[in-house]
């Protein structure tokens, strides 16, 4: 779908976590350049002024912190409240760690987690109530190929996205009767800061893992910036998503992503004919 295509589209009112790279800022600008409202949400004041300026009445910086749940619910009844109401929500701000499960801290873990699952689950929470009230809205969780398929070195971030496709997809039937719909992104690699300074590495301290994952380490990093996925396109197939009448649960994105996925899928059927009969004796004769 070409973006004049998109000129049609009634306007929206988005929220949009994490507007100052990557996915976040690509589909603010795609969003903006077709007339659409966006509140973008920031971590310093130099961003929001100038997030402010990239549409004056269109686009409506906010300094926010995903991480600080105390402070979304006010945050969101303000955006209701001054610029009006929340059409889709958009649940972009994360971060990516590298790091061998037996290498990474617990504390990793629950870094990764406080922001790529809590941060979106109070963002959710925060835009509930509006949109149950009112009967309608969208809520896009960017969650990855990760979230569905897996790879070594990066178990932290994969967990934390396993976590917020299974929030996503059960929250999406809780709210289904309330005319809101909810969407997982399920991006492959695309040409973000994801795998460069946007991620967060371990230090690697057992030898045992150099043979095979200092190469998976170095490739990784060699390969940021030249990944196949483009996200202007990403945005346009989210405005997609979110003008059908029938959007889906989940969206993947790129074609990495979809052959990852169905090679994961392939190989979990295969496993579940193999063990069945296992599977099938355990219940009550």
């Amino acid at each position: 779908m070409a973006t004049e295509h998109l000129t049609h589209e009634p306007q929206k009112t988005w929220l949009i976590t994490g507007v100052s790279s990557g996915f976040g800022k690509a589909l603010a600008t795609t969003l903006l350049s077709v007339g659409h409202r966006v509140v973008g949400t920031l971590r310093n004041e130099a961003q929001r002024q100038a997030f402010d300026q990239l549409r004056p009445g269109y686009s409506f910086g906010r300094l926010l912190d995903v991480t600080d749940s105390a402070s979304i619910p006010g945050a969101v009844a303000e955006i209701e409240r001054t610029i009006g109401a929340i059409d889709v929500l958009v649940n972009n701000a994360g971060y990516g760690h590298e790091g061998l499960i037996e290498e990474s801290s617990l504390e990793d873990f629950r870094q990764q987690f406080e922001v790529n699952v809590f941060g979106a689950v109070a963002m959710i929470k925060g835009v509930l109530p509006f949109m149950r009230e009112r009967r309608g809205g969208h809520i896009l969780n960017i969650t990855s190929m990760g979230g569905l398929t897996t790879f070594p070195g990066l178990g932290v971030y994969h967990g934390s996205k396993f976590a917020l496709e299974g929030i996503s997809e059960t929250l999406g039937k809780e709210v289904k009767p309330f005319g809101i719909a909810v969407t997982a992104i399920e991006p492959g690699a695309f040409r973000t800061d994801w795998a460069g300074r946007s991620m967060v590495r371990a230090e690697r301290s057992v030898a045992d893992y150099d043979a095979t994952f200092d190469s998976q380490r170095k490739a990784r990093l060699e390969r940021s910036g030249q990944q196949a996925g483009d996200p202007l396109k990403a945005a346009l197939a989210i405005l997609q998503v979110v003008a059908s009448p029938t959007p889906p649960a989940h969206l993947l994105l790129g074609r990495d992503a979809v052959q990852f996925v169905k090679e994961k899928l392939a190989a979990l059927q295969a496993e579940i004919q193999q063990w069945e009969t296992v599977s099938l004796g355990t219940d009550f004769a």
